[in-house]
């Protein structure tokens, strides 16, 4: 009995050493890719924001003086503090529209039965297409002469709301909320669906059976219990939002007019390493790059920490 432990034990470990080296070899294609396109630049714009340029040649180390030039030069000095501006309302306008519709479509479907799969694959479709086509299609759809939402209000007798919707600074950003929570809203609905298909009905059937109303078995049960998808969706929305680009290049172009009224910390980048006559394009562009990923690292470990409280206050 000894002597046969003794043979299984190295066929055992060689098991395990093969399948180690299965593991690895999946694994260094994605890795290899996520160093190429992720690490690397990240590594590189680090690099490149502590020295100044001219033009693509690298000068002198330059310490934090690029990163100085973001908050006393103007005009970059006012337009950072602007486009974070944007960036934050665009975030909680979409997460505020995208959570609200996508749970209250997610509970509705839930309780469905017929073309569920349907409306599933409908709200989600959006989610598939690239933002700067979606961008697109909806600039034409919002243009004051032949746009289809114009001439859909004029249709039903509404003309008077018929409105310059991207030429308006007032209007502009809000538009640009609303569409790219139209587009992102199945992505929610998708989570809090199969949050809702996890939850036990004996929660509820037991909150029933105590004399709770159907607005106290989601408020008091249902709502808590989906704290876990809430997190991840209110960390993928804030990543997602705070690097769009895409999107509003196509609404409202480069500049994020009207007169930088829907300007993004994604535009101001594109715009300091592109579109600027300053020699030091390279320098300031990496700069900002680099405290935009600590904004959003930060940002993204403090709510997942938040979020990870919640979830061990509820068990």
């Amino acid at each position: 009995m000894v002597q046969a432990q003794r043979r299984l034990k190295p066929r055992a470990t060689g098991g395990g050493h093969a399948r180690r080296r299965s593991l690895l070899i999946f694994l260094i294609p994605a890795l290899a890719l996520y160093s190429v396109f992720i690490v690397y630049p990240l590594i590189s714009a680090l690099e490149y924001s502590f020295y100044s340029w001219t033009g693509t040649r690298r000068g002198g180390f330059a310490g934090l003086s690029n990163f100085h030039d973001l908050l006393t030069k103007y005009p970059l000095s006012e337009q950072v503090w602007r486009a974070l501006g944007h960036n934050c309302l665009f975030f909680v306008g979409t997460m505020l529209i995208q959570t609200i519709a996508g749970l209250t479509f997610a509970v509705l479907l839930h309780k469905s039965r017929r073309g569920k799969r349907f409306l599933q694959t409908a709200f989600t479709l959006p989610h598939l297409v690239s933002p700067i086509v979606v961008g697109y299609l909806w600039s034409l759809m919002l243009n004051p002469q032949f746009g289809a939402v114009n001439a859909a209000l004029r249709g039903v007798g509404l003309g008077s709301l018929a409105q310059p919707w991207r030429g308006d600074p007032h209007l502009a950003l809000p538009v640009a909320i609303v569409v790219n929570a139209w587009q992102w809203i199945g992505f929610p609905m998708l989570l809090f669906a199969a949050a809702l298909a996890g939850i036990p009905e004996e929660y509820e059937q037991a909150a029933r059976c105590d004399g709770a109303s159907s607005w106290q078995v989601f408020r008091r049960v249902t709502f808590p219990l989906l704290t876990p998808v809430l997190g991840i969706v209110s960390v993928l929305t804030f990543i997602g939002n705070f690097n769009v680009l895409d999107l509003i290049y196509a609404l409202q172009g480069s500049q994020g007019n009207p007169t930088f009224s829907t300007d993004v910390l994604g535009l101001l980048f594109y715009r300091t390493a592109f579109d600027n006559p300053d020699a030091n394009a390279i320098g300031q562009s990496s700069a900002l790059a680099v405290c935009m990923f600590v904004l959003i690292f930060g940002v993204s470990i403090a709510a997942n920490r938040f979020f990870r409280r919640m979830e061990d206050r509820l068990r």
